[in-house]
């Protein structure tokens, strides 16, 4: 009987790590939740919450759940809900979601159905 050699320690992650940049290709479908310290770039398609500091959601992606983040940059599609500091609604943006702001901003050609809440400040 032979004996295998025992696999090494992970090595040590540093206890602040930089944010990083996610990016989820087009052919990746995910269900479940995402959490991201950095920015999530969604090129396929996510069912779920995702929490990060940023998320972008590329013009062939698609968003089904709930989104919170400092700032969302929508080109794709969202159903569900936001909550962010700034969400861009860009000219191919097909959102149907209930929304809490503080900045926002919508290009011509953006197809926009839900709610829309500013928190007092």
């Amino acid at each position: 009987m032979s004996s295998l050699p025992q696999p090494s320690a992970p090595p040590a992650v540093p206890a602040t790590r930089p944010a990083g940049r996610s990016v989820l290709s087009a052919d990746l479908r995910i269900v479940g939740d995402l959490t991201a310290e950095g920015t999530v770039e969604v090129l396929g398609e996510v069912e779920g919450s995702i929490r990060a500091r940023a998320l972008v959601v590329a013009p062939e992606g698609r968003v089904a759940g709930t989104v919170t983040a400092e700032s969302v940059d929508l080109r794709g599609k969202m159903e569900g809900s936001i909550g962010c500091d700034t969400l861009s609604l860009r000219a191919a943006a097909q959102m149907t979601a209930d929304v809490v702001y503080r900045s926002l901003g919508i290009e011509s050609g953006a197809t926009v159905e839900g709610s829309f809440k500013k928190p007092k400040d």
